[in-house]
């Protein structure tokens, strides 16, 4: 069992943030997510896409944000649940939660903040015949573990930037990589693209398009893919392969969430914002774009002022015989668990002849 102050259910911009602010108050957080890394739709589609409307960055690309926001939480030690979702929600005769995630492992906490973005990401699916039957035998939606390629065959499908960054990563991994995309264009940053086609040039990575899987094969796991280039009138291409990775994006859902007694509006959690954000259950909150209210932006800096508000009333929900007297960072410092310290500068007085 998994203890913390606060289970947030979401690892993006929004659930990180909220780890900060609750570290200010001395609040443990624990995080799930569906994904294999922290960062959400940021670390997840478009990692080197620039971002324009964060205070105090004119420009910032996605990837460095999470990065930056890692940095910020670290002295606060938060824990992380990833590569699996949140199942289930139980409310306990003392008020707690647990949350069970699908590969049955047990959170509790007496705070339960759902920051999940636009829902539980699912992978788009190529439509193959028997796809199915090679999933977990070759063919992947996601790269968790990028050694588990080492030495191996891998055919990636895609035309982002996850396509194209995988493919530079496992370009030095797999004995043989092949990159197929059924446009001649791109939709990843210029610089990955320029990447893979130095990669192609030196004979790293074999680039096929435009083209399409059409089919898939193989006793028992994938050896093969069959590749039939666009517009063309000859038989597909036989690739002989021992990985088949189509990352072809994520379909954000809602997920088992919509099955916890929310109040559902249009995919959306209806929240209280007159005051926390909390939802119709006391104790459960919702922040960042999961959630809907009048008025409601689905920007980034919307949910960073969210997860604050939601802090402050779980403190008071933690410890309700407690006054809290908040201090601006730059009087209080900082106080990590890990027993760091960030002094905030002293007062200077000087004479003025």
């Amino acid at each position: 069992m998994i203890t913390s102050d606060i289970l947030i259910i979401g690892a993006g911009p929004t659930g990180l943030f909220a780890v900060f602010e609750a570290g200010l108050l001395q609040l443990k957080c624990h995080l799930i997510d569906a994904l294999p890394q922290p960062g959400g739709q940021l670390a997840e589609l478009y990692p080197k896409k620039p971002i324009y409307d964060i205070p105090g960055y004119p420009e910032v690309l996605a990837g460095e944000l999470v990065e930056n926001l890692m940095e910020q939480i670290r002295p606060f030690q938060p824990g992380f649940t990833l590569g699996t979702r949140a199942e289930t929600l139980e409310k306990q005769d003392d008020g707690t939660f647990i949350v069970t995630t699908a590969d049955g492992t047990k959170h509790k906490a007496p705070v339960v903040a759902i920051a999940g973005g636009l829902g539980s990401f699912e992978p788009r699916k190529p439509q193959l015949p028997g796809l199915e039957a090679y999933e977990d035998k070759g063919v992947a939606y996601m790269v968790k573990d990028p050694e588990i390629y080492r030495g191996k065959r891998v055919l990636i499908a895609g035309g982002g930037d996850s396509a194209l960054d995988w493919s530079i990563f496992l370009a030095d991994i797999a004995s043989e990589l092949t990159l197929i995309h059924r446009r001649t264009e791109f939709r990843g940053a210029l610089d990955s693209v320029e990447k893979v086609q130095e990669l192609k040039d030196s004979g790293k990575i074999r680039l096929i398009t435009p083209a399409e899987i059409v089919g898939l094969g193989g006793d028992g796991k994938v050896e093969f893919a069959e590749v039939q280039i666009t517009g063309s009138e000859e038989a597909a291409e036989r690739l002989e392969i021992d990985a088949f990775i189509p990352l072809f994006g994520l379909s954000p859902k809602l997920g088992p969430i919509g099955n916890w007694g929310l109040e559902i509006e249009k995919n959306a959690i209806r929240v209280d914002n007159t005051l926390d954000y909390q939802t119709n259950i006391p104790g459960v909150y919702a922040i960042g774009d999961v959630n809907t209210y009048p008025g409601k932006l689905k920007l980034i800096l919307c949910g960073f002022h969210e997860a604050t508000l939601m802090c402050q009333s779980a403190y008071q929900r933690i410890y309700p015989d407690k006054r809290y007297v908040m201090k601006y960072t730059t009087v209080g410092g900082i106080t990590g668990f890990d027993g760091s310290r960030k002094e905030a500068p002293k007062a200077v007085v000087r004479s003025i002849d």
